[in-house]
């Protein structure tokens, strides 16, 4: 774990974000789970969002010496967390700009796939809120690359441990975890319940 403010994060939501069934859960990625995590249990609360953009910002990026100048990911997962890290970087003078990615280019108005300041240098921060494949955060990816975005490293609230990290370290972005499946689960994959 980073430090205290990702430790208080996980000790007051955990019980809220996991989840295990018997029955298996269908997930975004099409795969099957008996393992759900709920990260709108932390983002769509707002003192348990403010502890997460407190704790990217105080714990996990200087862990990593990353100082993005933006950050965001695929609609609608990462839009909470990335309007909040902003938030709380402009309370220390420091301009972050939130991006959101959508999943298709409007069909209207001025026709955006990706809302936000367009930034060409320094770290974009990819975001997610639960990776499994990684195919929400290589879809944000490959939509942010394309209109010229740099972006390196991807954060996640949980990564269920199930290649997505694989996934993105093969276009060259290092995926950054607050927790893992494993930090939930502990050995429920072998039977026994967490």
């Amino acid at each position: 774990m980073y430090g205290p403010l990702a430790s208080q994060l996980f000790e007051e939501a955990r019980q809220d974000v996991y989840r295990y069934s018997p029955e298996p859960f269908r997930l975004a990625s099409g795969k099957e789970s008996h393992h759900y995590f709920n990260c709108k249990k932390i983002t769509m609360i707002p003192d348990r969002l403010r502890l997460l953009a407190l704790t990217l910002r105080d714990e996990v990026l200087p862990a990593h010496k990353l100082q993005p100048v933006a950050a965001g990911g695929l609609t609608l997962g990462a839009d909470p967390i990335a309007i909040a890290y902003a938030l709380v970087c402009a309370e220390r003078g420091q301009i972050v700009y939130p991006l959101i990615v959508r999943k298709e280019r409007k069909d209207h108005g001025t026709g955006k796939q990706i809302e936000g300041e367009h930034v060409t240098e320094g770290e974009v921060l990819l975001i997610d809120d639960v990776v499994t494949t990684g195919g929400s955060s290589l879809q944000a990816l490959h939509t942010l690359r394309q209109a010229g975005y740099p972006v390196a490293h991807a954060f996640a609230i949980v990564d269920r441990e199930e290649g997505a990290r694989e996934a993105l370290q093969a276009e060259g972005v290092e995926l950054i975890a607050l927790f893992r499946k494993s930090d939930f689960a502990g050995n429920a994959d072998q039977g026994a319940r967490p």
